[in-house]
């Protein structure tokens, strides 16, 4: 994705053409970077041969799932419609492991059924059910119990999933509580110990942090787990200003875990795959005057794009075509929803926008359409795959039939 010329291009495709083709707003993707993200993924964490199951919350698109597919990769789910959507695409389901606090009976029965390699379990009440589910089906389940480390993974409060106030996971005492029970379940097999702390992590020192907790534990429990789950978190540059994360050091200090504790580590990255494979591209409404700045005001809403809505959330936002002259007037960029919140990004440096011009927010790929609704009775944008110069409908605009 860059320019070519003054025009931005999404491989070989431009996005003005795409605009025409398919209206605004519009959700764009390109293979190629996401080909290189699963990767790049892979060779960071090669020497510890993980089993990758892919965040399928970050992006639930059935077709990019059949993509992300055939990178062998498996999957994370959090609901039944995710865990059918994964199957659907091709993902086998002994890759396929079950997160999530609040996990039905339903959505247990049909996971049992599947036969997934793993249900990553976060309370007793949680296992009672399981066993309840398992006996009566007698069949055995493997399962993980997933720990709260208590470590602050230094990003977004509300994307905070390892800290002691945070409603995932289990405490130290109750986790080894716990593993007691499991050893004495006749349908139950406890397989894994998992962990998870938070999104958006660019700092590896609270990966640090929270490994040393799990060494903690595993000695204490004096048991042997097959597998480690250590969750995703991985975080991507949304700015111009890139940071990464330094993947040697976190592979440093899993392997003096796995040292002393020999396991099968699973990843479950969303937004490091997904996050910076897509756009959405926006036309300008109207270009609303005031004193101090310029309203400028798109046809994508909070809607289409929570994020900055939901968390403050900031996604840089270019030209799709390049003037080269400056306005000397703050620009905020805001959607019609008749909401406060319904703003995108409040910049001093850009260049001058007309009405009817084009916009591109990037680095939407991860939360980007999976928190899309139809709030304001909007209807969700269609969805593209670039693929070199092949352009792939991946997901038809909604119509107001659809909803009504």
């Amino acid at each position: 994705m860059k320019y070519i010329g003054k025009n931005f291009f999404i491989e070989g495709v431009k996005v003005k053409n795409l605009a025409k083709k398919f209206q605004t707003p519009i959700y764009c993707y390109s293979y190629r970077r996401l080909k290189e993200n699963i990767r790049s993924f892979k060779k960071n964490f090669k020497s510890l041969n993980p089993i990758i199951c892919f965040a399928v919350k970050a992006n639930a698109n059935l077709k990019l799932l059949k993509e992300i597919k055939k990178f062998n990769l498996g999957a994370d789910v959090v609901s039944i419609g995710e865990l059918t959507k994964a199957l659907k695409a091709g993902i086998q389901s002994k890759k396929i492991v079950f997160s999530g606090v609040g996990k039905t009976s339903e959505e247990l029965n049909f996971a049992i059924s599947k036969k997934i390699l793993l249900i990553n379990v976060e309370s007793k009440s949680e296992i009672l059910e399981i066993e309840k589910i398992a006996k009566r089906k007698k069949k055995t389940v493997n399962i993980g119990i997933r720990l709260n480390p208590n470590t602050d993974p230094k990003t977004l409060s509300q994307i905070s999933t390892g800290k002691k106030q945070d409603k995932f996971g289990v405490t130290e005492n109750i986790f080894l509580e716990l593993v007691k029970y499991v050893k004495n379940c006749k349908f139950i097999k406890l397989k894994c110990i998992s962990v998870h702390i938070g999104s958006q992590i660019l700092n590896h020192q609270p990966y640090e942090k929270m490994l040393k907790v799990v060494d903690r534990v595993i000695k204490k429990t004096n048991y042997k787990f097959e597998f480690i789950d250590l969750g995703g978190g991985m975080g991507i540059s949304y700015g111009k200003k890139v940071k990464n994360l330094n993947y040697k050091r976190y592979v440093a200090a899993i392997k003096k875990v796995l040292k002393r504790h020999k396991a099968k580590i699973i990843f479950e990255p969303g937004r490091s795959i997904i996050g910076n494979t897509g756009i959405l591209v926006s036309k300008v409404l109207y270009i609303k005057e005031s004193a101090k700045k310029n309203f400028i005001i798109l046809d994508a809403a909070m809607n289409d794009l929570m994020r900055p809505a939901l968390y403050g959330a900031e996604h840089l936002i270019i030209p799709e075509s390049k003037n080269n002259i400056l306005t000397k007037k703050t620009y905020e960029f805001v959607g019609p929803i008749c909401e406060s919140t319904d703003r995108f990004l409040t910049t001093k440096k850009f260049q001058k926008l007309n009405e009817k011009d084009l916009i591109i927010i990037s680095d939407v790929g991860a939360y980007g359409m999976s928190l899309s609704s139809n709030y304001n009775v909007r209807l969700k944008p269609a969805e593209i795959l670039i693929k070199g110069f092949k352009i792939n409908l991946i997901k038809k605009r909604q119509k107001l039939k659809d909803l009504m």
